[in-house]
């Protein structure tokens, strides 16, 4: 790849606004990722993520675990750091969408009862971070700064 090609995909506004978004979403992906990946946060880790992803029909079970877990949690870092921030969010957007039709959308809008809200809300921030990138506080900005 050349630096034409990184460019455009490191550059971003140089605005404060993706910093609150970044963050946020960056720590519950992180955290998210942590509970399919290492059983913390009361999560199930990749046996028990595996098997259930398995019995939702996604399989191979404990390989969709491991795609799943390892994107948010390594995603949910990048976000933090604004590194790769736009291509990071085109992953995470993808997740959501997997996990809103796959587990949510069937029982409606509302978490209450198991609905997709909350995973639409971190499609909505990751779909916003892809567009705008990591703003002024990313390391993408330092990137691109040593480029020129």
């Amino acid at each position: 790849m050349n630096i034409a090609t990184i460019k455009p995909v490191l550059t971003s506004d140089n605005s404060f606004s993706a910093l609150p978004l970044r963050l946020i979403a960056g720590i519950i992906f992180t955290a998210h990722g942590a509970q399919k990946l290492f059983a913390w946060f009361g999560g199930y880790g990749l046996e028990g993520t595996g098997q259930w992803m398995e019995s939702i029909g996604l399989a191979p079970g404990y390989l969709m675990a491991m795609m799943a877990g390892s994107a948010e949690f390594f995603g949910g870092l990048l976000l933090i750091l604004g590194l790769l921030t736009r291509p990071t969010a085109l992953v995470l957007s993808i997740t959501m969408l997997v996990a809103i039709f796959s587990t949510h959308f069937a029982n409606g809008l509302f978490m209450s009862n198991n609905g997709y809200e909350f995973a639409l809300a971190l499609f909505a921030i990751t779909a916003a971070l892809m567009f705008q990138g990591g703003g002024k506080l990313s390391l993408d900005r330092v990137l691109v700064s040593k480029i020129n």
